[in-house]
């Protein structure tokens, strides 16, 4: 995924504020990150969305993705 990195950044942040007394600030950032994630999982979960809407289920074969529709 292309955003995932903001993830790291946010840990960075995280890292840092609790380690420079920033309590507070640092359960801020562990409740972004939750945020950050799950938008993220969303974003994944719509890109591999079938065009009807319907979301399927994502498999490989040697010649590349394959999608399956949930029964």
């Amino acid at each position: 995924m292309r955003n995932e990195w903001i993830l790291d950044v946010l840990t960075d942040l995280r890292t840092f504020a609790a380690a420079n007394g920033l309590g507070a600030l640092a359960e801020q950032l562990d409740d972004t990150t939750l945020v950050a994630a799950a938008e993220i999982a969303s974003q994944s979960r719509e890109a591999f969305a079938e065009p009807d809407g319907e979301r399927g289920e994502r498999g490989s074969c040697a010649g590349g993705p394959v999608f399956r529709h949930r029964a």
